[in-house]
């Protein structure tokens, strides 16, 4: 599966605001990295001279984030499609956002796996999982997903078997037809691969309504995105939200924000929230539109959540370790000891702040997350503040002179 061999000597971030919720850690003290693994997490750490000294004072750090629902079949000559020119590769925007761990959901079906497997997941430094769709070429246009006879439960549960390293759930989406075919084909390739599956209702009919969805159809440990979709009835016109949701939820079935480029309204997320209901994983639902849309990213679509009221001590919970469990990997989203040092440094901006919700709804909100510095198996791999940098005065003559390569001063007089 993809991930990087990290190199990097050991490290102390020191004096940040650790919040990892998983461990129930909250307070300013150090983070101590040895062979891209958490060591030492406490206060006032004591560390060998030669160990490289971050300075997190000021800054809030919590284990790197874990997006759910994001696209990344970046792949040349398919426009206007998420299997194609509308993904976008995992590098060139997660650790930029403090997201350490992607999860496709579904660009790929069962017939283009291994292509999407060797050309992104496997090449990224980005942990990358996936969900394999059930349509066999799975978002490689309108046609694809809604041709049944390619909604095939033995061969989408025979590549995930084979792929279980990173396939992490079935995925039905966009289906338009009237009935429960997509879905029940899914959650039958769900069963025999013996994983949860995600399901997207890109198309609301009368004939299956979101309700049944929930209450029936999909099973404990599912999950269901875009939970704050137009269509989904979330609250009445007193705001007082509907029971069944609750019902779902109590039955163990999971909900998805899923941000995305049309599947986000403040109108559902406003009373859900300020409510309690807060969807089980924020995600971002990022592809080319989204992320030049409302959704912008990973901390943008935080801080929308917490100007909705929720704490943010439950918005990083629900983008770190809960999703990580949802896909079956509860030993990330944390900062355990042993754990692989996956930490993201967070400036919380105050102010005057303005979020849109992707039907241009608006939202003013006082705190705003902005990533400082990520890290990746213990290797730095952004750093907006440039923390990670010394004094250029300090730095050697030959800094940036290649082996074999000789400083030549030029000419006198020139």
């Amino acid at each position: 599966m993809s991930g990087i061999e990290s190199h990097s000597k050991d490290l102390i971030l020191r004096g940040g605001h650790v919040l990892d919720p998983a461990n129930g850690v909250d307070g300013v003290m150090d983070l101590r990295v040895s062979n891209g693994r958490i060591a030492a997490v406490g206060k006032d750490l004591p560390f060998p001279p030669e160990t490289k000294v971050i300075d997190a004072d000021g800054l809030l750090a919590t284990p790197g984030l874990v997006d759910i629902h994001v696209h990344l079949f970046a792949t040349g000559g398919n426009p206007e499609a998420w299997a194609g020119d509308q993904s976008v590769y995992p590098d060139h925007f997660s650790f930029r956002s403090g997201v350490t761990t992607m999860v496709d959901a579904g660009s790929a079906g069962w017939r283009n796996f291994d292509f999407f497997r060797t050309t992104v997941i496997d090449r990224a430094k980005t942990r990358v999982f996936s969900m394999l769709n059930i349509a066999g070429y799975g978002m490689a246009g309108e046609a694809a997903e809604q041709y049944v006879p390619d909604l095939d439960p033995a061969e989408a549960a025979k590549v995930a078997q084979k792929h279980r390293d990173v396939v992490v759930a079935i995925k039905t989406a966009h289906y338009q037809g009237h009935d429960w075919i997509s879905v029940d084909r899914t959650l039958e390739a769900g069963g025999i691969a013996e994983l949860p599956v995600m399901a997207d209702f890109g198309w609301f009919v009368e004939e299956r309504p979101y309700w049944r969805l929930v209450t029936e159809k999909l099973r404990p440990g599912d999950i269901s995105t875009h939970c704050f979709r137009g269509p989904v009835p979330v609250a009445d016109e007193a705001g007082v939200l509907y029971p069944y949701l609750r019902q779902a939820r109590e039955r163990g079935v999971l909900f998805d924000l899923g941000h995305g480029g049309g599947s986000f309204l403040f109108r559902n997320a406003a009373p859900a929230i300020r409510h309690g209901f807060y969807p089980d994983s924020i995600s971002t639902d990022l592809h080319v539109l989204s992320m030049n849309g409302a959704m912008m990213d990973m901390a943008t679509t935080l801080s929308k959540c917490m100007a909705l009221g929720m704490p943010l001590h439950e918005a990083i919970l629900r983008s770190t370790h809960r999703p990580a469990s949802m896909i079956g990997h509860p030993e990330l989203g944390t900062l355990s000891i042993g754990s692989d040092a996956d930490i993201a440094l967070w400036g919380i901006r105050k102010g005057r702040f303005g979020f849109k919700d992707t039907v241009g709804g608006r939202v003013l909100g006082s705190e705003r997350l902005e990533c400082e510095m990520t890290l990746r198996g213990g290797d730095v791999v952004w750093d907006f503040g440039a923390r990670d940098a010394a004094d250029y005065r300090e730095l050697p003559d030959d800094a940036g002179v290649g082996p074999g390569e000789v400083l030549i001063a030029p000419p006198r007089g020139r």
